[in-house]
């Protein structure tokens, strides 16, 4: 028998999603009597809330089980949570006998039980996948980040072919309306100003006839909370009704995260994605209409099995008509169970490996022509941490963009900035009465 851990580290890899979920567990173990270990400190249990979406992340969970060995031998207790857990249950401990306890993402609710069952010598698994109703069990909140996560829609129905999204979280459900509510007020009293609504699909959020805009609406009328994101949305989930929030709703910030994976109409088929290329840049034209300094954002995946040198142009060609103010590119990566895992026509690695960086170099310009474009832009910045120089905060303008400051503003405060000069990832900026001065 173990003795029953006093402190716990928190290691979530991957999605916004999987750092919400690994806040709540932070919580709930301190809700049982633990605190959080300090900066360079051993923990007693350490939890790696992991992601599977990509191979290297899988291992990198493994990896980071290993490193856990302490040099005397021993080692912290250690739960496997997220949707590795999900994916490989027992046998993770087949592989990795130093892992104590595994919990998927729909079951982590159960963490401090289960911890318990393992300091009492057991090895508990539980990859079940109930209808989110891990969120009745979570502790109130404290403390909020000045932008804080809130999960409104877990799971996902596209079945992609080469996402393991719908074997690893399930089908879509929505959370209730009333119990989103109530966790954004409760955001806001404990210091949020920006809350940042998740979803696999987060657009797909339903309940009773109304939807995702409907919901965006009413957390609009919180008074102190003045920002409203969402990420990730599907194309196919973007309707009309949401693209008409975009230009009434003044708390729903000009930034938009779309998915569209390929430029080529031959590989999104492929890849089960229910959009064309042409239909996706229509749902752009619509959204600028409605909100002209939408910012725009996207993912793409490079080297998806049949992937031709003119289907990976077609990507780039995309990039060019759409100016992306952010992007985000990988390398396919093939996932068991997936139906990309069998294809034929495997992309080599280093094709892959020249394809991104090709995509790299092409975001990256579209990002810092952005960024510059907004230099000259006095605008409201949200204030979130502390930079690296004394006197010096980081914060971010309406179209996510992160910006530095010189300011005595402190974390959760709304400043208005004068945007000096721009790089491809930050902005500099300065309170206007310097600028001025």
């Amino acid at each position: 028998m173990t003795s029953a851990p006093k402190t716990f580290r928190v290691k979530s890899f991957g999605c916004q999603m999987n750092v919400y979920d690994g806040e709540r567990m932070a919580e709930l173990l301190g809700a049982n009597g633990m605190s959080a270990a300090g900066e360079g400190e051993d923990a007693d249990l350490v939890v790696l809330n992991t992601c599977h979406i990509r191979e290297k992340a899988a291992e990198k969970a493994y990896s980071d089980v290993g490193r856990l060995r302490r040099e005397d031998g021993s080692k912290p207790l250690i739960a496997l949570a997220g949707c590795v857990a999900q994916a490989e249950g027992a046998e993770a401990q087949k592989r990795s006998p130093m892992i104590d306890v595994i919990v998927g993402p729909q079951a982590y609710h159960r963490l401090p039980e289960m911890v318990a069952q393992a300091v009492r010598g057991g090895r508990p698994v539980d990859t079940d996948m109930p209808a989110i109703s891990k969120f009745d069990a979570f502790p109130k909140r404290k403390r909020a980040n000045p932008s804080s996560f809130l999960t409104i829609q877990e799971g996902c129905d596209k079945f992609c072919t080469y996402c393991v999204v719908p074997y690893t979280r399930g089908a879509e459900v929505s959370r209730p309306w009333g119990d989103i509510v109530a966790e954004a007020y409760e955001l806001v009293e404990t210091g949020a100003r920006e809350v940042v609504l998740l979803g696999q699909n987060v657009n797909a959020w339903s309940e009773d006839g109304r939807g995702f805009a409907d919901l965006i609406r009413e957390l609009a009328q919180i008074d102190g909370l003045e920002r409203i994101r969402y990420t990730t949305s599907h194309p196919a989930d973007m309707t009309d009704a949401l693209i008409a929030a975009h230009a009434e709703v003044g708390k729903l910030m000009p930034y938009l995260h779309l998915p569209v994976q390929s430029g080529s109409n031959r590989i999104l088929k492929a890849m089960n994605r229910s959009h064309t290329v042409e239909t996706y840049l229509a749902t752009l034209a619509k959204m600028r209409e409605a909100r002209p300094d939408i910012a725009l954002s996207g993912d793409f995946i490079v080297g998806f099995p049949g992937e031709t040198e003119e289907d990976f142009t077609a990507t780039l060609n995309l990039v060019d008509e759409v100016g992306y103010a952010s992007a985000y590119s990988f390398k396919y990566s093939p996932r068991p169970g997936t139906p990309a895992a069998t294809m034929e026509d495997q992309i080599a690695p280093e094709v892959m490996d020249e394809r991104l960086q090709r995509l790299h170099e092409r975001i990256n310009t579209h990002q810092t022509a952005f960024n510059r474009a907004t230099v000259g832009k006095e605008t409201e910045v949200l204030i979130e941490r502390k930079g690296r120089y004394p006197g010096q905060m980081i914060g971010r303008t309406p179209w996510l963009q992160s910006v530095h400051v010189e300011t005595d503003a402190v974390p959760g405060d709304i400043v208005s900035v004068s945007l000096v000069s721009a790089g491809p990832n930050s902005l500099a900026g300065v309170i206007p009465a310097k600028a001025a001065a």
